[in-house]
């Protein structure tokens, strides 16, 4: 829930064409682009579900919460279905290879996470797609998220729920070849400084090394990913030809920088989600069966 909470609020810094949509932004809009409305205080009045009279100001706090609740449903089904297909195949994988955990090496670690990102963000993809396509366009998405993926399906095809999938793959198969393989480096190392024993200290430090380093890697393919996929292409061409094409893009007609964008939001999502999840994963590892 946490990482879910994080993750809607960052994707508004990451995609600039994913402003506040929700009915907050409109219904303030409307107040004060209307001078001629009576100041009389019914003109300040709403009506609610049953019908009653409320002041704009609670409409507009109701309404803003109802969006942040549409909005987080989506990231947590996606964060539940993608993070559990990760992990699991991320483990298994490595006792494929070594039976003993300080056999790895950082090639088989890397190789295991790109393998295991690339596979559960394909499968998760469209969840991440309702994700980002709820958290753009606000209250513009009505109903269940059910509802929304068969309008999706409907009016888009399956290809519209993998839509952006191959970039979400390589962003995928770059945060997860990067953290887990860092992670589970760093731990290694410090234990194996004598400077540290396999205490909550070292994982803190490794989860949050990870983090980082998962940040600076999958900045600027996240940028690319979070545009393809809420371009919606119903008719003519799409802005981004490819990933490599929407980098280029990106780098030329807004610099570097813009590649960039949104990271230190980006890394407040990956930080606290990994120290949280390694820290509670390595404690729930010692537990007996």
């Amino acid at each position: 829930m946490l990482y879910a909470l994080l993750e809607f609020d960052c994707e508004e810094y990451i995609n600039p064409t994913c402003g506040r949509d929700d009915g907050v932004q409109n219904k303030i809009t409307e107040v004060t682009e209307a001078p001629s409305l009576s100041r009389t205080p019914s003109s300040r009045r709403s009506r609610n579900r049953n019908g009653k009279p409320e002041l704009e100001a609670v409409c507009l706090w109701r309404n803003g919460l109802n969006c942040r609740r549409i909005r987080i449903s989506p990231a947590v089904l996606r964060q539940a279905s993608y993070g559990t297909i990760k992990i699991g195949t991320y483990n298994t994988l490595k006792k494929l290879f070594v039976s003993d955990p300080e056999d790895e090496t950082m090639v088989i670690n890397v190789f295991c996470g790109v393998v295991s990102g690339v596979l559960s963000s394909s499968l998760a993809n469209p969840t991440d797609v309702l994700k980002i396509r709820m958290q753009a366009q606000g209250s513009l998405l009505q109903g269940s998220m059910m509802s929304n993926f068969i309008s999706i399906y409907q009016t888009e095809g399956t290809r519209g729920l993998w839509r952006g999938v191959i970039p979400t793959a390589q962003r995928a198969a770059i945060v997860v070849g990067v953290e887990l393989p860092v992670y589970d480096i760093t731990k290694k190392h410090l234990i194996h400084s004598g400077l540290m024993g396999d205490t909550v200290f070292t994982h803190f430090i490794s989860s949050f090394t990870c983090g980082l380093a998962g940040a600076l890697a999958s900045n600027p393919v996240d940028v690319v990913r979070t545009r393809m996929m809420n371009q919606r292409v119903l008719a003519g061409n799409p802005l981004y030809k490819g990933t490599l094409d929407g980098l280029m893009q990106t780098w030329k007609n807004e610099g570097f920088f813009a590649l960039y964008k949104g990271f230190w939001p980006n890394w407040l999502r990956l930080g606290p989600w990994n120290i949280i999840f390694f820290i509670t994963f390595e404690q729930l590892k010692k537990l007996p069966l």
